[in-house]
């Protein structure tokens, strides 16, 4: 029987060893750290004949190798034992491209970017849902790729969020659809260099059979038709915006279709349909109605889709209003460009909570809206020291290092008060690991706070 590793015993580790066991594979699983809830997991897979080994790590100095390694997203592409598997020519991939080949009998629609790719995520699999198909979003939203897999049924599409790190460790992959929503310095602590990254973002493009672009992102623009001349571009400026004689656009009030040179344009809805607040939400309503389009999806299945979806968990997600002021959970804002955006949508004056673990990138957009919008800002986490010298460099002295979310949330309620500030916003420009374990638990984290707060 031929031998598995998986590493990580995270949702899509565990998916694919219970993949790869179906496929008769003999599957140890490796995590290197520990936890009683691990060893429990540990225990229901031992049931299942799949072995996990907690505390350790892959060493191919052993005798006994495996056949093929699967490398769950959070586990960097270049460490020093996946470098070796390869060298010794052990086949070694992403969960994501597991789940693609068994998975590529059926179309998909993919959907990258720096940010904007969750809500555009969701929003797909409300439309292609409330057109009758079975989509599940899955990848970095909703199920891992390898669990719908595993479901009795193949759906009649993949919704797939699909990362950087996930396209780096997929061979294969080449969706129906493929979709890039924005591109800004990111994850360059993995990538090095911005090239590196853009080339990754690329191949998904490269190997879809159709691709939808947002016209209105500065870099992708820029490389506009002269990179990606079949593309459908997408512009909520218009169409006098509209890159090359295809697209999406939004005129009048309307999202507009233009499918080819020489059709008509023709109203699919109109843009006020989305609930979501700020600019960059029409832009990914315009990506999710040209995927739709795309795949023959009906305008009135578009339209119902699109007036019931209620927005994303944690990204600009509205917690509470508590005498008179808005609370805001926008934890999914993981680096300044999300956070700039965060910014822009609400109202203003602001109360900003921000600060986490920071990433490299350019924040000087971010500290203008700041200097715009922010009647105060509370920072919190390893970034609050860094993050308040920025501040003071530009002059913006309205700061105070509060370092814990508890702590945060009373005091933004004060100052809120005080500044007459209709909104408290939680962007924090910041990954969560120096603090929470992800995003989502700081989110939640936050929500209960503003509730508990409100509710007292």
């Amino acid at each position: 029987m031929s031998k598995a590793h998986v590493i990580g015993l995270g949702k899509s580790g565990v998916a694919a060893a219970r993949l790869l066991k179906r496929e008769g594979w003999e599957v140890e699983l490796g995590e290197r750290n520990t936890s009683d809830t691990f060893l429990q997991q540990q225990q229901e897979l031992a049931a299942e004949q799949i072995t996990v080994k907690l505390g350790y790590s892959l060493d191919l100095n052993s005798p006994d190798l495996p056949q093929l390694i699967i490398v769950s997203p959070g586990v960097p592409w270049d460490i020093p034992v996946l470098v070796k598997a390869r060298e010794l020519g052990i086949e070694t991939i992403g969960e994501m491209e597991l789940a693609w080949r068994n998975l590529k009998s059926q179309p998909w629609v993919a959907i990258t970017g720096t940010n904007g790719k969750t809500t555009t995520t969701a929003l797909i699999a409300a439309i292609f849902q409330a057109a009758g198909f079975d989509a599940p979003a899955c990848g970095n939203i909703g199920y891992a790729a390898c669990e719908v897999a595993l479901s009795p049924k193949l759906p009649d599409w993949v919704i797939g969020e699909i990362s950087s790190y996930q396209i780096e460790s997929s061979s294969s992959l080449a969706p129906h659809i493929g979709v890039w929503t924005t591109f800004t310095p990111d994850h360059l602590a993995r990538h090095k260099t911005l090239e590196n990254y853009y080339n990754i973002k690329a191949k998904l493009l490269q190997h879809s059979q159709l691709q939808v672009f947002n016209g209105d992102d500065a870099y992708l623009n820029k490389l506009g038709l002269s990179y990606w001349p079949d593309a459908y571009w997408t512009s909520v400026k218009g169409k006098d915006f509209l890159i090359g004689d295809k697209g999406f656009y939004i005129e009048d009030g309307w999202v507009i279709e233009k499918l080819n040179t020489t059709s008509t344009p023709t109203k699919i809805l109109p843009a006020s349909a989305l609930r979501m607040v700020g600019e960059h939400n029409l832009q990914n309503l315009l990506i999710a109605v040209a995927a739709a389009r795309l795949a023959e999806i009906q305008p009135d299945a578009i339209t119902k889709a699109i007036e019931h979806f209620p927005g994303v968990p944690h990204r600009l997600e509205h917690i509470c209003t508590w005498e008179g002021i808005d609370f805001i959970n926008d934890s999914k804002a993981t680096n300044y460009d999300a956070a700039e955006v965060g910014l822009a949508s609400v109202k203003s004056p602001t109360i900003l909570i921000a600060g986490g673990e920071a990433k490299p990138g350019d924040d000087t957009g971010w500290l203008a809206k700041i200097q715009a919008k922010a009647a105060a800002v509370l920072l919190i986490g390893a970034a609050a020291p860094a993050f308040a010298q920025r501040l003071q460099e530009i002059g913006y002295t309205n700061y105070e290092i509060i370092e814990t979310m508890a702590k945060a949330v009373p005091r933004s309620a004060e100052l809120a008060k005080q500044h007459q500030a209709p909104v408290v916003l939680l962007s924090p420009a910041c990954a969560s690991f120096d603090q929470y374990p992800n995003f989502e638990v700081r989110g939640d984290d936050f929500r209960q706070l503003c509730l508990a707060w409100a509710g007292r």
